[in-house]
């Protein structure tokens, strides 16, 4: 009779044991949680967890992370994670994220209207994570692109800032071209406005009618057929 109570005893103790919570499972399940949701961020990931005090937590075998309502997974936040059974609470773990990359930023004051060259950027590398959407991180993302706006010097530079270089010009006198499959249609027409690199473009015609086309890098214009 003794050795079934020691038998019962161990097994109570073994099964306590393996419910136990662990506070490096809990952060590892936070940890894996948040770097699930940050997969394709353009840069190196960096989390911190503050350590957790999980002495006065009953009992649990399994874990789930989660988002808190109106969270951002970036700079100082918290990873909630919740237990599935046997018991049922939720802890929030306090977290440093940051990620690292590169950014472009620009070397001096530049004007509206100017084209972008390589001597007027610097690419820099840092946190990224709180920069403004649509931040550039390749140079060639920006250089030869016109700015829509002034920016002084040490801007971090953005795609809404730049448009494409102006292959057409209103008034000039472009050639139109019609592709299909082997064979090519080619006339000349006056633009109806500016154009950028892959913009539509209208285009007056000789016979007065108006077609309209893609501006091209050669300054001509095609159309679908």
């Amino acid at each position: 009779m003794i050795y079934i109570r020691l038998l019962i005893l161990c097994l109570i103790a073994l099964a306590a044991a393996s419910h136990a919570n662990s506070p490096e499972i809990i952060a590892d399940t936070a940890e894996r949680h948040a770097r699930q949701q940050l997969q394709g961020q353009p840069g190196k990931v960096s989390i911190t967890l503050s350590p957790l005090d999980v002495s006065r937590l009953p009992p649990c075998s399994a874990y789930e992370a989660f988002t808190p309502s109106g969270a951002r997974l970036i700079g100082r936040t918290q990873i909630g994670v919740r237990c599935l059974g046997p018991s049922s609470f939720t802890v929030m773990l306090a977290a440093q994220i940051a990620v690292t990359g590169n950014y472009v930023t620009t070397s001096r004051p530049l004007r509206a209207g100017q084209v972008i060259e390589a001597s007027d950027l610097i690419l820099a590398s840092g946190d990224i994570g709180n920069l403004p959407t649509g931040f550039i991180q390749d140079m060639n993302g920006a250089v030869g692109k016109t700015l829509r706006n002034s920016l002084s010097g040490g801007q971090i530079l953005r795609s809404d800032q730049l448009t494409a270089p102006m292959v057409i010009r209103q008034g000039q006198t472009v050639k139109v071209l019609s592709v299909g499959s082997g064979f090519a249609v080619s006339a000349e027409g006056k633009a109806m406005a500016n154009a950028a690199l892959g913009q539509l473009v209208q285009v007056r015609m000789a016979s007065g009618q108006t077609i309209t086309g893609t501006a091209r890098a050669d300054g001509s214009v095609e159309i679908p057929f």
